[in-house]
């Protein structure tokens, strides 16, 4: 297939660029994946698209306030850090700008000294490898220090970093948030709960490179990124056990679904894992676990509109996008949300 296949057209102005208000108010779009037809609801209508026995699967993983701004030593001009990987020994992999003064030997300082910075090397694909020194715990310098990632195509400033967490995060370790769980409010998890849907939780870190365009002209020769991930025995229990009984399970997000696909047995059970994963899902994928999926409306284009288009079929997603573009949905991270089932 052809990466050109997946383009369609975006007005600048429904790109959203702050959160609403209340987070199950959101617009939901419902697809039904078998006919294509869709209807109009809102994410608070959620419980009445779900089942006793289904399993919702959500990503637990919290993003980290891995955004820096600081100066340069001794010059004193003004550098930005993004922090994407932890290698161990206080070095962790970044997105440096401004690139061409950040050479290997530049030395940097956040919040006035609490936090120090030596690049030791720039790295392919233009990062580097920074080497950070403090006193006390680097996680605690980072939550004072530190901003959220915000992706690039929002612009406004967020007021309350919280906003940018799903309500069940806790595992720290991404660089962008799991974006489908942002619509879900702790009341709405509650009355899920209690009308008989089971609530399952992964762990995927989610890297930058969710970002990153696909640039090559056929999809197959697109390289996907890496990303690490971790299933607990709860969990697979919970989805073997919802399978056993005919139950449906609908991942959050497609971080929820590149997890359960790239760790599940052929029968579509799972087990205890962790690992790296860099699954790349596209029509005519056969997905072994997934039932229904919840996501966001994601850029033209990119993996993740792929990956939507291998659920419910690649026409069915491009006539779905262009109605939510004709009804003005909001689009990408603080956007409006999808149902396939």
């Amino acid at each position: 297939m052809k990466t050109k296949d997946f383009y369609y057209e975006l007005p600048q102005e429904l790109i959203a660029q702050t959160p609403i208000p209340q987070r199950d108010s959101s617009r939901l779009m419902y697809l039904q994946k078998q006919t294509g037809t869709w209807s109009h609801l809102h994410f608070y209508d959620l419980p009445s698209l779900l089942q006793p026995g289904d399993c919702l699967v959500l990503n637990d993983s919290k993003v980290l306030p891995a955004r820096l701004l600081g100066y340069r030593m001794p010059s004193g001009g003004a550098v930005e850090l993004v922090l994407l990987k932890d290698k161990g020994d206080d070095i962790w992999e970044c997105l440096a700008r401004p690139g061409r003064r950040l050479q290997p030997g530049a030395k940097v300082q956040f919040g006035n000294g609490l936090l120090r910075g030596e690049i030791v090397e720039k790295s392919e694909g233009g990062t580097r490898l920074v080497r950070f020194s403090y006193e006390g715990i680097f996680l605690e310098l980072l939550e004072q220090l530190g901003k959220m990632p915000l992706p690039p195509y929002i612009t406004t400033e967020l007021k309350d970093g919280n906003r940018y967490q799903t309500v069940y995060s806790k595992e720290l370790g991404s660089a962008a948030a799991p974006t489908a769980g942002l619509h879900f409010t702790e009341e709405l998890l509650k009355k899920l709960e209690q009308m008989g849907v089971s609530l399952a939780y992964i762990t995927l870190h989610v890297g930058l490179g969710t970002f990153r365009p696909v640039k090559a002209d056929k999809i197959e020769d697109h390289e996907m990124h890496a990303e690490f991930c971790r299933i607990p025995k709860e969990t697979a229990d919970c989805i073997n056990e919802t399978k056993k009984r005919g139950g449906r399970v609908i991942c959050v997000g497609t971080t929820s679904c590149r997890t359960l696909e790239s760790f599940s047995k052929a029968d579509g059970t799972v087990e205890e894992t962790a690992g790296w994963t860099d699954i790349f899902i596209y029509p005519g994928y056969r997905f072994k676990v997934l039932d229904g999926l919840i996501t966001n409306f994601h850029l033209p284009e990119s993996t993740l509109l792929m990956l939507v288009s291998a659920v419910a079929g690649r026409e069915q997603i491009m006539n779905a996008y262009a109605e939510a573009v004709k009804e003005k949905y909001r689009f990408f991270s603080f956007g409006d949300a999808m149902i396939l089932l």
